[in-house]
């Protein structure tokens, strides 16, 4: 081909990808009249025909052991699943079938149930299997292996690995220490030919991108991730059929859930959030069309439905926040406040306590916070409280505050309490508790025991500025509180009908 023609084919293939993208960006509600599932993945075909066409931004991935090169006489490349359990929309998925189509051998995805997980119940880990069991249909519909193996990564990968001769694990990240652990543990008892490469597929900039310290609040990251969400906000391309010949079978579903040793049988299943992929799509479109209207200026509300609702999903990793973002984004015309106030929240503020939890291990414990914090918490400890409450009180919202136990009996029925009264709720356990310690230690565990979305980085966040002042300032001294800000039933009166609150949440 002569240079020229070369540089034609360059341009038109430039063009034509603008093209694409622009047809992309420009959906509209005309979508709305068909299945959301099949307009998004639609949507993904527009942009790339595979990830071997698709401009995949390495700094997404990271390589976590000693051993960095893929053997070339692998079998297999593995991606382990910790936390994005989803197939498509997830850069962890895609890079590892980006090894497995380079190095033309098959891709097995797993992932490894562990029998107690902090302080998680029937309701959470029936919604992470159910939400697994779509993994797995939608891994054999594509011809991918899923296999769901019962133990820690240390004690069952390693043989896995070995059996189906990996050239590479594969898998996603989080900043908590439980998983953390398992990485380290893992990479002790794997083969040290085996490379383990990470991808941030939960965050929309990689965590060690945004920032490579801890910072401060929320102003000290926000500029630095939106300098890089041009680079990182891309649309994603498909996930396609393997062309290898490979195993496919079902687990064991039934054999999973009795592996499971769950303290508290009695925390049941909710109704309203269906595990799953699908299912987190078709929340995440009713709030673009239903509520995304009223979510800057009612949010704070928590008599309207006009919020997200898609915390469960984004914790279990069945639905990807950049895939939310983008949707959202579609309506910035419409709704500029309201898409402008769910980007802070499902981005900045998101991504902060991705930041908190991987830059300071103490990130659920009192010496995790600011030392202003800790000083002022420190020095009003002994103050007199107006009542105490026991942790099986507060549990059973048996205080004589009825929004705090209407709060309470919402979290207990639905596994979500809205984001407002999560702020006051937490407050209050730290003016009714015996110490700081004590108020931390029983909001985590209330929140990580009903709450859908508990034991995630925004959960362990929240607890912390309420109760320690992290990512805020200082205030007015008051007892109890110290310097860390402070609400009251007298402010939520000012701010929402409490009565209509209370009453939905009746004993």
């Amino acid at each position: 081909m002569s240079q020229s023609n070369a540089k034609r084919r360059k341009v038109e293939h430039r063009q034509s990808a603008v093209k694409v993208k622009q047809e992309v960006c420009d959906e509209n509600d005309s979508d709305g009249d068909n299945d959301p599932c099949s307009a998004i993945r639609k949507s993904r075909s527009l942009i790339a025909r595979s990830i071997n066409e698709f401009n995949f931004n390495k700094k997404r991935v990271r390589v976590l052991s000693d051993e960095s090169e893929v053997c070339e006489d692998c079998k297999s490349i593995i991606y382990w699943i910790t936390r994005d359990a989803r197939v498509e929309d997830n850069w962890s998925m895609l890079y590892a079938q980006r090894l497995s189509l380079k190095f033309n051998v098959p891709l097995y995805v797993c992932f490894c149930l562990v029998p107690k997980f902090l302080n998680a119940t029937k309701r959470q880990y029936n919604f992470l299997l159910k939400g697994l069991q779509e993994v797995e249909r939608d891994c054999h519909n594509l011809n991918i292996p899923f296999r769901l193996l019962i133990g820690e990564a240390s004690q069952v990968l390693p043989l896995f690995a070995k059996q189906h001769d990996a050239g590479a694990i594969v898998t996603d990240f989080s900043p908590l220490r439980i998983k953390r652990d398992w990485i380290e543990n893992l990479k002790v008892k794997l083969h040290k030919n085996i490379p383990i490469c990470q991808v941030d597929a939960h965050n929309i900039v990689p965590c060690w991108v945004a920032s490579p310290k801890l910072e401060y609040g929320a102003r000290t990251i926000r500029k630095k991730i939106h300098d890089k969400l041009a680079e990182f906000l891309t649309h994603f391309p498909p996930v396609i059929r393997s062309p290898f010949e490979c195993e496919i079978k079902s687990n064991n579903w039934d054999a999973a859930l009795k592996s499971l040793q769950i303290d508290d049988e009695t925390v049941d299943d909710v109704k309203w959030a269906v595990p799953g992929t699908e299912a987190g799509i078709r929340m995440l479109i009713s709030f673009c069309n239903e509520r995304l209207k009223d979510y800057a200026s009612k949010r704070n509300n928590p008599n309207y439905n006009c919020l997200s609702n898609l915390s469960p999903w984004f914790h279990f990793g069945h639905l990807s926040v950049q895939r939310a973002i983008l949707e959202v984004k579609k309506y910035s015309n419409k709704y500029k406040e309201s898409v402008d106030a769910f980007i802070e929240e499902a981005i900045i503020r998101r991504e902060l306590a991705e930041n908190f939890c991987y830059y300071n291990d103490k990130y659920d414990s009192l010496e995790g916070a600011w030392d202003w914090a800790k000083i002022t918490l420190k020095a009003h400890e002994k103050d007199k409280r107006p009542y105490i409450f026991s942790k099986e009180q507060l549990e059973k919202a048996q205080t004589l505050d009825p929004l705090w136990n209407a709060a309470q009996r919402q979290m207990l029925r639905e596994g979500k309490m809205h984001g407002f009264l999560r702020m006051y709720w937490a407050k209050k356990i730290l003016e009714w508790t015996k110490s700081p310690e004590e108020a931390l230690e029983i909001a985590i565990f209330l929140n990580d025991k009903y709450n859908l979305d508990g034991r995630d980085p925004n959960g362990y966040v929240g607890c912390m500025w309420s109760i320690c002042g992290v990512h805020d300032q200082g205030w007015a001294e008051r007892p109890i509180f110290g310097k860390i800000r402070y609400m009251n039933y007298e402010g939520c009166k000012r701010k929402f009908d409490v009565s209509e609150f209370e009453n939905k949440y009746k004993p």
